[in-house]
Formats: C-alpha cells, structure tokens, sequence
C-alpha cells in the first residue's frame, strides 16, 4: 500500500519487534525500518514511548504505538481491507488467539529471558526455566490442534495472531537449544508445532525477516557474557 507515512522503531534480534514487522508484511503495508542501538536510544524511540523506552514503536502519521500485541491489533484494524485478517473474525476464537499470546509474554518468554539474564543462577534453575519452556509448548501444541482444524496454522489456512506471536520466537527457541543443549521443541512431544514452525517460517511474509540462528546465538552469548559480568561478586 502505497502513499502510507508508516516508521517502524526495531532491533534485528528482538522477536516482538519482528512480529510487526510480519503483520505489516501481510497486509502488505509499505514501512520505514529503523534500526535502534538500545544501549545509545534515539531522541525519537525515548519520545515515542517514553514508559518503557524500547522497541518496537510503529509510527502511523505521526502517531507511536508501544507494545507488539497492541501493534498488531491496531495494524489489523487500519488496514482491515488490505491483505488476510490477522485477528480471528470469530468472537470466541479471536479470544483464544489474544489469551495464549498473552501467556508466551507473560509466562513462557519469561523462562527464556531466565536464561538469557543468568536469573536462573543454578543448574537446577536454569532446568526448571527449560521444564517451563518444553511444557509451554507442549501446551501449545493441544491449542493448534484444536485451533488449525487439521490445516497448516494456528489460523488455518493463513497466519493468524497467534501464528505470529509464537513464531516470532522460532529463532530463540533454537538459540536456548544450543545454549543449554537441551530439546524445547521435540518432535516427540510436538510434532504438530515443528511441522506448523517450518511452513510458518517458509511463508512469503516470514522468510525475509526471520532472524538468522548463528548471528542470533552470538548475540545471546553477548548478552549472557554482560549480564555475568554484572553479576556481583562470590
């Protein structure tokens, strides 16, 4: 869509950042992509969302929009005539999308992020992170059972919200794989999501944008390397 005054405020390897970046690509809006160093934040992304100071921010005509859930709502809506819905049209199923997208931020992500900041300071810990993360998806996979009616999404046919919300984090799921050496998404246990993350990565909208594992694990041993420096000391 031609003639839109859209900016989006991003960072290569953050996973909410990119879930806009493939609601944009589906409802094939055109954008500005703004890299942003979160150790030197622009004057623009500490204006734009002043609460949290992070990314992502969608500017829309001059508008910030924080918070990648909300971002997508507010894609959907705005450009509701252009491309495939992203939220359900269905009342109740567009409730189960929102609900577990939800828990990936609140309750699964936060195992990752365990991990990734050295919070879990134990073996056992760092155990009990991977334990939340294996059982987040094996939640995960009766939802796209009984979501996807036998077809290739959460949607169905299409990428949905729930689609993005999960599959924004494939790369990272990979990287906890090869930092911890533990398996997160078993084909064992789920093999309807292994099956859904390929077709979802393979996907026009997907493959442009999905972050490159090994650059992604280096990034994370970056991060892990500052936050065990800052970690007092024994």
């Amino acid at each position: 869509m031609e003639g839109e005054d859209v900016k989006l405020l991003g960072l290569w390897a953050s996973p909410f950042a990119m879930r806009v970046r493939i609601a944009l690509n589906l409802k094939g809006v055109k954008y500005t992509y703004s890299e942003e160093n979160l150790k030197a934040k622009s004057e623009l992304l500490l204006k734009s969302n002043p609460v949290y100071k992070t990314v992502p921010v969608l500017i829309h005509e001059d508008k910030p929009l924080c918070e990648s859930l909300v971002i997508m709502q507010y894609i959907d809506e705005v450009w509701a005539a252009s491309g495939p819905a992203i939220l359900p049209t269905n009342p109740y199923d567009r409730a189960i999308h929102r609900f577990w997208a939800v828990y990936l931020d609140d309750k699964w992500l936060s195992a990752a992020r365990e991990i990734i900041t050295l919070k879990a300071k134990t073996e056992e810990a760092t155990a009990a992170a991977i334990v939340r993360m294996q059982t987040g998806l094996e939640l995960l996979e009766e939802v796209f059972d009984k979501c996807s009616k036998g077809k290739s999404f959460f949607g169905g046919d299409s990428i949905e919200y729930l689609d993005i919300a999960l599959g924004s984090s494939l790369s990272w799921i990979k990287v906890m794989e090869l930092l911890t050496g533990a398996k997160i998404m078993d084909e064992n246990k789920t093999p309807l999501l292994v099956r859904w993350g390929e077709k979802f990565c393979a996907h026009d909208a997907v493959k442009g944008v999905m972050t490159d594992v090994e650059k992604l694990l280096e990034y994370a041993k970056g991060l892990q390397a500052f936050y065990r420096n800052a970690l007092p000391a024994q």
